[in-house]
């Protein structure tokens, strides 16, 4: 929804907290949990989407069916606002762990993927719209060992940044990507932003973009900075012990694109023995949970690949502050010793959204289904309606 005009800002929710790959599901989804959503929180009112398009739904998106979303967009007042193209595969009810990542932006399906999800995008998007998509973080950072790897990544995605520039000449609507810094990652911090924006996207991006493209039309590096940037996650960000608004002010700074911004927080806590007992609770075989520990007189931190290994191999150090990824509903505010980093989300961060012209906000908790049953008991609808009212009041 449209939640201010000057600058004008919108936020949803992203659609990848419901189960289902098919193009059908997303439309089941749509009818089922969008609808009511949008009479309960924007009644008359023009309601944004966050989709999330698996690789399976982009295949299954024939002239057809695309007409029929426009007709279900026409019929409940809906606008696509962004599309989630992270995960490219199954993303519920089975092991995904490090393979969310996969393809990754070295790989021509990856790429292809992301184009598929880009000319929907544009067929569903009016002239003149601003469209979002998020995608992985280039790749998760074990597998990248060589400055081959890292040349690989730029010129797929300047591949997309030339189709993305075409679609806009083509068809009049903005499309934007937006590169998901997530911890482990071959982008993880923002310091990792923009440190790629300045050297590998900067030296190797433009000669090959001047390469795909041979015009005189824009400065290239203009034209990646309309079409490519940054999906800031703020539970990302906290896992990092990084402050969100110093975050956001360095990538505007810097003049790197932030797409859009993810309202999301992770599971806080000091390493105590009860907190590990509580923590148990969140172990789940599905999804990643890295963990990053750090004391009060460390700048760095320590990094557990997922949250099992982590309680595993160490013990209770209460002097120790850990930090969880598992994304928690924004309202979350303790199960037993456990808090979340939603404090981070304070007056000066939504202050800093609109000084550096933030316009997508989507609401982010995907892991809803593995909470303990304690914390869904009242269901996703209910969830997402308290999660819209916890953002909206302090906007």
């Amino acid at each position: 929804m449209k939640i201010d005009a000057s600058p004008p800002c919108h936020l949803t929710y992203c659609m990848n907290v419901h189960p289902g790959e098919t193009w059908d599901d997303c439309v089941t989804a749509i009818r089922n949990h969008v609808v009511p959503l949008r009479e309960r929180m924007a009644p008359g009112r023009p309601f944004g989407l966050g989709l999330r398009l698996s690789n399976a739904a982009t295949l299954e998106a024939t002239p057809e069916a695309l007409s029929a979303m426009q007709a279900l967009f026409d019929e409940h007042d809906l606008y696509l606002l962004t599309v989630n193209a992270f995960p490219y595969g199954t993303f519920h009810g089975e092991r995904v762990k490090e393979a969310v990542y996969h393809p990754d932006w070295r790989t021509e399906e990856r790429r292809d993927y992301t184009i598929r999800v880009a000319d929907i995008s544009a067929r569903l998007a009016s002239p003149g719209q601003t469209v979002s998509i998020s995608t992985v973080p280039g790749s998760y950072g074990a597998w990248i060992s060589s400055d081959e790897d890292i040349a690989n990544m730029v010129q797929q995605l300047m591949e997309v940044v030339a189709h993305l520039a075409h679609i806009e000449r083509e068809q009049g609507c903005h499309l934007t990507l937006g590169l998901e810094p997530e911890p482990d990652c071959f982008l993880e911090t923002t310091a990792d932003a923009l440190a790629f924006f300045g050297g590998p996207i900067r030296r190797i991006g433009i000669p090959y973009l001047d390469k795909l493209l041979n015009t005189n039309m824009l400065c290239y590096g203009s034209l990646i900075a309309r079409h490519l940037g940054i999906c800031v996650d703020t539970c990302h960000l906290a896992l990092q012990f990084e402050s969100v608004d110093q975050s956001l002010r360095a990538l505007f700074d810097a003049g790197i694109l932030i797409s859009k911004v993810q309202l999301s927080s992770a599971l806080h806590a000091q390493n105590t023995p009860e907190a590990r007992d509580a923590l148990r609770a969140f172990c789940d075989p599905v999804y990643l949970h890295q963990v990053k520990a750090r004391t009060a007189d460390e700048e760095g931190s320590r990094s557990y690949s997922d949250l099992d290994i982590a309680l595993d191999t160490t013990t209770a150090n209460p002097a120790e502050t850990w930090r969880i990824h598992f994304h928690v509903p924004l309202y979350f505010d303790s199960y037993g010793s456990l808090g979340s980093t939603a404090t981070d989300l304070s007056p000066s961060f939504f202050k800093m959204l609109k000084d550096v012209g933030v316009s997508h906000l989507e609401i982010e908790t995907y892991t809803f289904d593995v909470l303990p049953p304690g914390l869904r008991a009242a269901g996703i609808d209910e969830s997402l309606a308290r999660e819209y009212a916890w953002i909206r009041s302090r906007l």
